[in-house]
């Protein structure tokens, strides 16, 4: 059985940086408009934060993949199990991510969104782990570098449980 073990990342230093994030983007998309996509299951608690803060013509739409199922570790094949919504062609697209690790998911997401002509993308995280790394990645906004850790918090889960935490925590057995 799972369980936090330590806190690695607290809420108020979450809170800080999503504010700190969000005016970055602003500050880089002033003028445009821009459509925010969220990465289900795990972005969804950032994105709902990070949106608030941002104060321009913003929209919002999600994917669903999956590369874990119900693991602890990647399998290394990617299911986009919800695609988007609406047309991104011609338009600003910024990616929003709880964590990057490995970076094979996201690879392919990027380079699936690419092929779909956006006017510009970008891609934000909440949470880094580049010593896991396995592809290149051209990251834009990274809230925190954390070490390789299985976390939980702010909408990310180990097995579905844990989204609910208001911190970033270490789970062990």
């Amino acid at each position: 059985m799972y369980k936090v073990t330590d806190i690695l990342i607290s809420k108020e230093d979450i809170d800080k940086k999503v504010y700190e994030i969000a005016k970055k983007i602003e500050s880089d998309y002033k003028g445009e408009e821009l459509l925010l996509i969220g990465v289900l299951k795990g972005a969804f608690v950032f994105i709902s934060d990070l949106i608030r803060h941002i104060d321009l013509d913003v929209s919002l739409d999600f994917m669903a993949v999956s590369s874990y199922g119900m693991a602890t570790k990647t399998s290394g094949t990617v299911k986009i199990l919800k695609d988007l919504d609406v047309d991104i062609e011609n338009k600003n697209i910024l990616i929003v991510e709880d964590i990057i690790d490995t970076g094979l998911t996201l690879k392919y997401l990027s380079d699936n969104l690419k092929s779909r002509n956006p006017k510009s993308m970008k891609i934000c995280t909440l949470l880094d782990k580049p010593e896991r790394r396995e592809c290149h990645l051209d990251i834009d906004y990274v809230g925190f570098e954390i070490p390789d850790k299985f976390i939980v918090g702010y909408g990310i889960d180990c097995g579905e449980k844990f989204r609910n935490l208001p911190y970033i925590g270490v789970v062990g057995e």
